[in-house]
């Protein structure tokens, strides 16, 4: 075979392989069945022949494959598959900017970075898509990172404000039980929008900016009947929307404006028997291709090493009840 058409990696050693090739060399039966070109190993070296075009992503695919490892970042099968997906565009090397890029500052200069593929997937997919849906567990940074890049797009003049809406559903709570007038009974349930604001733009811009319209912060009830131009609208907690919620809220897409849709489907608090607007959108508006939409795994929990087996205990006990 001509020497155009084979492809050699050398690895440092045993282990290196295994971390590559992934456990039952699942990582390999991926990129496998993701080209026609066939893949050998022998001791620690990688033969990889096929037609050069097929050769130039692949080689860029290992090479930054390889990187990661070597950074010690632990590989998933979905970081793999995204991996895929940018080598075939020839841009795999993004993945390396997890280690360097930022994608802004907190208020204090402190960088703010992505932590996993899952998340640099998300932060791409936001940046590509007028509608992306980040669905997932707690601790994945999916409202965080949303409401800095919203802050972003509003110091660069890309929107014109802000929105921030949840659906006022909370565990078994009812808010005509708590005290005071309607923005003290919403607060305790947008409390998590205002901590990821003040910690980007510091609470005193961020008091400033609510003073000024350039950032609104309402229940999702709120949202009816309007058309949202120019704006970055994130509504959090998605899955205690109901589908007619959901459906009002995506039909409030104005122009010029991007929507994130966050939330964790085994965190539903609606009353029993009620459809979560988030179940129903995923399935209904999925295969749109200008929707984004991005699953978390418990790979990208960025809290402590605890939350993510706690989080696995329950996703499996979600699961088994079906």
């Amino acid at each position: 075979m001509n020497d155009a058409n084979v492809l050699k990696i050398s690895l440092n050693n045993v282990s290196e392989g295994l971390s590559l090739f992934g456990p039952q060399d699942k990582f390999m039966h991926l990129i496998e069945s993701a080209t026609p070109a066939k893949m050998y190993t022998r001791e620690a070296e990688l033969t990889v022949q096929g037609p050069p075009a097929e050769l130039r992503w692949l080689e860029q695919l290992f090479d930054v494959l390889l990187q990661l490892v070597r950074a010690q970042y632990p590989l998933s099968e979905r970081d793999v598959l995204f991996a895929i997906e940018l080598a075939k565009e020839g841009k795999a090397d993004q993945l390396l900017d997890l280690f360097k890029g930022e994608i802004a500052s907190t208020y204090r200069g402190k960088p703010i970075r992505v932590k996993t593929i899952g998340q640099r997937h998300y932060v791409s997919t936001i940046r590509k898509k007028d509608i992306v849906f980040g669905i997932g567990p707690a601790g994945t940074g999916k409202t965080y990172l949303a409401v800095v890049l919203a802050v972003t797009a509003l110091k660069e003049g890309k929107v014109k404000r802000i929105v921030l809406t949840r659906p006022a559903v909370e565990a078994g709570e009812s808010l005509g039980f708590l005290p005071g007038d309607l923005q003290e009974k919403v607060d305790p349930y947008l409390r998590p929008l205002y901590d990821a604001l003040n910690d980007v733009l510091g609470p005193e811009q961020v008091a400033k900016s609510l003073e000024r319209g350039l950032i609104e912060i309402a229940p999702l009830a709120y949202m009816r009947g309007r058309t949202l131009d120019d704006s970055f609208i994130i509504l959090d907690e998605a899955q205690n929307t109901t589908p007619e919620q959901m459906k009002m809220f995506l039909t409030r897409l104005g122009f010029g404006s991007k929507m994130v849709i966050t939330g964790d489907k085994t965190q539903i608090d609606l009353p029993r028997g009620t459809r979560s607007g988030l179940v129903e959108a995923e399935r209904i508006v999925g295969g749109i291709p200008e929707i984004g939409i991005v699953h978390f795994a418990e790979q990208d929990v960025v809290r402590h090493s605890l939350v993510q087996k706690i989080i696995v205990a329950y996703e499996q006990d979600y699961e088994t009840k079906g």
